[in-house]
């Protein structure tokens, strides 16, 4: 006998769920694959994108269920630590404020060591996000059914950390305003020429982008929310608040909200009146098409932009005209891989997650990872050939002395750490069956990770630690602030990202009925 009240059991049913969980059923074998999606040997074979033989009715309770249905107690337990490690960040930014930035590592050489490594680092996964979306969706591909909101979410919340390390460096936060064009009585407006403005404008017009491109997607779903919130008010399944208690059910609290009705206010709103009309999904269509297009080009021109600040200067280790192509290439590489090390312990998680985000998916990912990680491998090379063929004495030194060499180079254990986890580690999805294990696969995207960190540390310390003259020669190392500043900007990622999956759908419902087979019969029934 169930021991939850009954009418927060009628909720759960009329949601599609069953103590408080999507319900689970067994996966039929299909022809050419294993019960698990897997492909077969035979490559003219694929599996489908949706297992589970589910229907449309089934797949919307799934998908609508992880924001209705309570969470599992284990998000629960990252939400917290997430907001914990995330408020470290606002106590070291408020440290920061109040103390200047003299308690970061900083000296006279490497000024900009930490946190423009973390700004670039930001805006290398945030750009991958948008990039990977609108893409795919130009080339039409179906498998990005499973990926594509959650890559658009997570460019939205990398944006945002990304942009508190600029804005911290600058020391006096209370002096902000003189970043803005105002004529002041010196008659002094900022540097339009300088790159630091040119990141300004491309990172802001590329937020803005992202954030409608990604908002327009979940219009729709978000306009199903309120109609099975508004359903199961009208039904009078919807329950109000209480109050926990020590002994019993709690006490009710009849004058708070219920919490469908709350739902059926913000979903209402945020849906702007979305009917499911032939003619808003006409329109739809037309503007979310062309926000693909416009995010494309977009998001390939602001990283290069970002790249162009180092490129535009004469610094060694810099002064290369590989940086734009290099630094493309490298989002989409640190881009999927965040995605599969945010998706995949999903799929373990949460119920028939695995359903949606399949195998395929995963595997189709894993090459993308090791197609753009040779590509950055082979960008790493063209650096050391550059600096031979150019005859460029202190260029080929920051290669050969200041990241390779362990007898000269002191962050020579950065530098390995970078060709170690963004070379080596993707070349094991050379093999079927390891890009084919989850396991595996998020193993190589924490690698990935870790080692695109590091290849930005390594562009901006090892080229600026040492100067032309050896007596300019100074070491960095970054402090408890510095340190921590970082991991509570990761806290502010998750905990975004946590509450996106708490409380807006996960997966493009529509584009998720595209690809199953009913969508494509003559049989509507």
């Amino acid at each position: 006998m169930s021991d939850m009240h009954p009418d927060q059991e009628t909720t759960y049913k009329a949601a599609g769920v069953v103590s408080g969980q999507p319900t689970a059923r067994r996966m039929p074998t299909i022809p050419g694959t294993k019960d698990d999606g897997t492909l077969s040997e035979d490559p003219g074979v694929r599996a489908p994108l949706v297992l589970g033989d589910r229907s449309f009715n089934e797949v919307t309770d799934i998908v609508c269920g992880y924001a209705e249905a309570p969470m599992p107690k284990i998000w629960l337990a990252a939400f917290t630590v997430a907001a914990s490690v995330a408020g470290i960040a606002n106590i070291m930014i408020l440290y920061l404020i109040i103390t200047g930035v003299g308690v970061w590592g900083l000296n006279n050489q490497v000024d900009w060591a930490w946190d423009i490594t973390n700004f670039v680092f930001w805006i290398g996964i945030g750009h991958a996000g948008t990039l990977i979306s609108a893409i795919l969706c130009l080339l039409k591909q179906n498998w990005r059914t499973a990926v594509n909101r959650a890559a658009e979410a997570m460019t939205i919340f990398a944006v945002i950390c990304a942009m508190i390390f600029p804005g911290i460096h600058v020391g006096r936060a209370w002096m902000a305003w003189f970043l803005a064009p105002l004529p002041n009585s010196n008659g002094i407006w900022p540097n339009f020429r300088s790159p630091l403005l040119w990141d300004v404008f491309a990172v802001s017009t590329y937020g803005t982008v992202s954030l409608l491109f990604w908002y327009m997607g979940m219009i729709p779903d978000m306009a199903t929310l309120r109609d099975r919130a508004s359903l199961r008010l009208h039904k009078g399944v919807s329950r109000g608040f209480k109050m926990p208690m020590p002994i019993g059910d709690g006490l009710a609290l009849s004058f708070m909200p219920k919490p469908d009705q709350i739902r059926v206010f913000a979903y209402g709103l945020l849906s702007l009146g979305w009917r499911f009309s032939s003619r808003h999904w006409h329109r739809y269509e037309k503007a979310y098409l062309m926000l693909a297009g416009i995010s494309t080009p977009l998001v390939l021109s602001v990283h290069s932009i970002v790249s162009f600040d180092f490129a535009t200067s004469v610094i060694p280790g810099w002064h290369t005209t590989i940086f734009p192509p290099y630094f493309v290439a490298g989002a989409v590489f640190g881009g999927f891989a965040m995605v599969l090390w945010l998706l995949i312990p999903l799929r373990m998680i949460l119920p028939n997650f695995s359903d949606l985000l399949t195998l395929r998916h995963l595997e189709n990912m894993a090459k993308i990872i090791l197609l753009t990680g040779t590509m950055v491998g082979f960008a790493y090379a063209m650096e050391f050939f550059i600096a031979w063929y150019g005859a460029n004495e202190f260029e080929f030194a920051v290669f050969a002395n200041n990241r390779v060499n362990p007898a000269k180079a002191p962050y020579w254990w950065a530098y390995w750490t970078m060709i170690i986890c963004n070379v080596v580690f993707p070349q094991v999805f050379w093999f079927r069956k390891l890009r084919q294990n989850p396991l595996v696969i998020w193993i190589v995207a924490s690698a990935v990770t870790v080692g695109m960190w590091f290849e930005r540390f390594v562009i901006i310390v090892t080229s600026i630690h040492r100067a032309f003259l050896p007596g300019e020669w100074h070491m960095f190392f970054p402090t408890w602030v510095d340190i921590l500043t970082f991991v509570g900007s990761c806290g502010i990622f998750m905990t975004l990202f946590l509450l996106f999956l708490k409380f807006l759908p996960v997966f493009a419902l529509s584009e998720l009925k595209i690809v199953m087979p009913q969508s494509h019969t003559d049989d509507h029934h």
